[in-house]
Parts: C-alpha cells; structure tokens; sequence
C-alpha cells in the first residue's frame, strides 16, 4: 500500500508543477517549497534543541498558538519550527513571532521526510487537529520522536473506521498520544486499538480567551460607530452579502461593518456597487470624515477580531456555502450575540450556541429580517443572547492546561 501511495504523492506532485503555471495560489504552494531545506539548514543548528508543529492552513495555526506560546515560554532554550500545507496559512503567518522558523512542508515522500527530520531534528512534534501524513508519521516513529495530536476531532465518516482504512489506522496508531475535543473522538479511536488518549477540548477557546487579554482599540471604528447600534459582518461570501444588503440598504439608524472573506479589488467594488447607503472603504477612509458614512468596508486583513469587539451584533459569513460558516468564536469571546447561515453542522461550537439560543441560524431573507430586527429592537435579548456567547466561551476554557501538563510533566520525569 505504501508503494500505490507514494506513487500517487509523486505523480500529484509532477501535477501541481503544471497546474502551477496557470493557479497563482498553487504556484504560491509549488514555489514556497523549493526553499525549504535551505531555510532548515541556514536557521537550525545540530546542537539546537527543536521542537516541531504542524497545521495545515491559517485556522489549525490560530487553534495551536496558545499551545506553541506556553511551549515557547516553559521551554525558552528550543527552538520552535512551525510548517503549514497551506498557502492561505503560510502566506498570512509566515512573519509570525512565536515560531524560529515558519516554512512549508515538503510533500509526504519518504525522501522529504528523512531530510526534513534531519534538519530540523525535533525533541517532540504537535499536528494540530488533523493531516496525517504517513510518511512523515512513519519516520517520527522510527526514529522514537514523541509526536502528538492536539485539539484533534474523529467523525464516523471518516476512513479510519471503514473496513478499507487499514493504511491510515496504521499511519494514525504511530502517534504517541491524543488530545481531543470531545468523548465520541475518543471512542472512535479507542474502537481501532488507540488507548493514549485525553480529552482535552478545543484550544481555540483558550485562544479567543487570551485575545480579551490584549488592546483592542481601533480609533477609526470608534470614529465610525460614532455611538451608533453597529453590526459587524465578518468573512462573509457573495451568498451572505446577497441577503445582508437588501437588509443594508432598507434599514435606518443603524451602522455596517463588512470584512468579506474575499477582498480582491473587482469584488469589492461590486459589492459597494450594490449598497445604497454612504460607504467608505477601509483604503479610503484618509482624509474623510468616516463618522459620516453608514457602511464600512474593511478592504484589508488581520484587524476583524479586534473590530468584533465594537459589535453590537455579529454576522458571521460562509454558512451558506461549504464546509460551513467561519470563526464564531471571536464575536463570542466579546459577548456578542451571532447571527450565521445553515451550514453549521460540522461545527461543535457553532451546533452548541445555536442550541443554547445564543447564536441563530437563517436561511432566507425572511429569516435575516426577524433575525436582525429582533435584535435591534430588543436590548434585552441582544445582551442575552451575548452573555450566552460570553459565558460558553469561558466555560470551555483550559485545553492548553491540560496538554501542557501531561506533555510537560512527561517530559520532565524522564530528563530526571
């Protein structure tokens, strides 16, 4: 089986090189690659200590930060490699702080998985919540490197648990112990013989915790918000933004603001184009008045958190489309009540907060109306609905701690 699989790694490689010339983002992902092992090479020593995390894209990233700070922090004498899959992850955090070194991973062959473990060495290696590679999880094992699923999460559906999943139960039995979000993942792995097992839960609340932490004052929103009822619409899609402006452009005494998941020039002007109210762009708002404008379209990334936090109420987008909707937790975390599409099942916390009436659920027009309207007009609801948001983020709290005490304590009982 090995055999099939590498043949197939190596002939989708050869694919992407092609598809390359024509997909700027799978250039992005053929090229970033290139450079790896010279990376390696030039910023880690033989005589480093390193330790290793994987994630696949931006969310698994943000999901094991408070892991790799609090590692960075007890073990302040290694050095933290961070890899991404993705280049919707790499591209947006490959200036991080927290990492030593932030670099692609090679493709799953077993010749880039022994030289990358032979520069870089890892004591111990964190995949966060999935991506399960078999050669680089083959050759962790051979060479006896502790390697650990964090915030990890099993479904039924997936290919362990089928009769024809022998090769990825054998890729997923080479780690040495799990962290995961809730009881059924641990049932699931304890019924195909995995035991080195903890449920953790999900360090993205710990995450979302830590950001009430920080400074989260942006002067120009509070410019706009001007101590007006202001709704914030998060990483929304054109199947989202087709409903919310007809809502825009009817409503009176009350302020937008849209961070589109997509915000290519072409595609913000067209959404602008649709709003009838008076609209400054993020790219725009120098020399204006912003307090002036209804809506405002933030045409930039990495300020959407910190922009939930003057939410009186939060849309968050890709509930329309497939996987589902994005990060409830950010609004959540500021106590705010959450309005989202659908497609939300695939989401534990999003499921959760709906079922406690924190965070509703539309699909048509219809629905967004009496969504937003009761909201609005009601301010006990509102604080309701985001003192539910607020106290369910509290209450799921503390993942880190208890990866960090077992993976240290371990670690220390054995250098004594």
């Amino acid at each position: 089986m090995f055999f099939c699989y590498n043949l197939l790694v190596h002939f989708a490689g050869f694919l992407l090189k092609i598809v390359a010339l024509f997909s700027p983002k799978i250039k992005l992902f053929v090229e970033g690659r290139k450079s790896v092992f010279t990376t390696l090479s030039s910023k880690i020593s033989p005589s480093d200590k390193t330790i290793w995390f994987h994630a696949a894209s931006l969310g698994e990233y943000e999901q094991g930060l408070p892991v790799i700070e609090k590692i960075k922090e007890q073990l302040p004498n290694h050095k933290i490699i961070v890899t991404f899959f993705s280049p919707s992850g790499y591209e947006v955090r490959k200036n991080n702080t927290v990492a030593d070194v932030t670099v692609y991973l090679p493709l799953d062959t077993k010749s880039n998985a022994q030289q990358f473990l032979k520069l870089a060495h890892p004591e111990m290696v964190f995949f966060i919540k999935y991506e399960y590679w078999p050669n680089y999880l083959n050759e962790l094992k051979k060479q006896n490197i502790k390697t650990y699923l964090i915030s990890g999460i099993f479904r039924e559906k997936q290919s362990f648990f089928k009769w024809y999943g022998g090769f990825y139960r054998n890729a997923l039995k080479t780690f040495d112990y799990f962290f995961v979000q809730n009881e059924s993942s641990k049932k699931l792995l304890q019924s195909i013989g995995c035991n080195n097992i903890k449920v953790s839960g999900d360090t993205r609340f710990d995450r979302v915790v830590s950001i009430l932490e920080r400074n989260n004052d942006l002067d120009f929103i509070e410019q706009f918000k001007n101590n007006t009822p202001t709704v914030v619409i998060g990483s929304s899609w054109p199947k989202d933004e087709e409903l919310l402006i007809n809502y825009i452009n009817q409503s009176i005494g009350i302020k937008f603001i849209i961070a589109p998941h997509n915000i290519k020039s072409e595609q913000i002007a067209n959404l602008k184009s649709q709003i009838n109210k008076k609209t400054v762009l993020f790219s725009e708002k120098e020399n204006e008045n912003i307090a002036e404008f209804d809506v405002f379209i933030i045409d930039t990334i990495g300020i959407l958190t910190k922009i939930y936090s003057y939410a009186d109420i939060a849309y968050v987008g890709g509930g329309f489309g497939n996987p589902g909707v994005h990060n409830i937790l950010e609004p959540a975390t500021f106590g705010v009540p959450i309005i989202i599409g659908p497609n939300y099942s695939h989401f534990a916390e999003a499921t959760a907060l709906v079922n406690m009436e924190g965070c509703i659920s539309i699909q048509n027009q219809s629905e967004v109306n009496q969504a937003f309207d009761l909201l609005l007009q009601n301010q006990d609801e509102r604080f309701e609905k985001g003192h539910i948001c607020s106290t369910f983020v509290q209450m799921n709290k503390g993942a880190t701690h208890i990866i960090l005490s077992h993976i240290l304590n371990k670690t220390l009982n054995s250098d004594s």
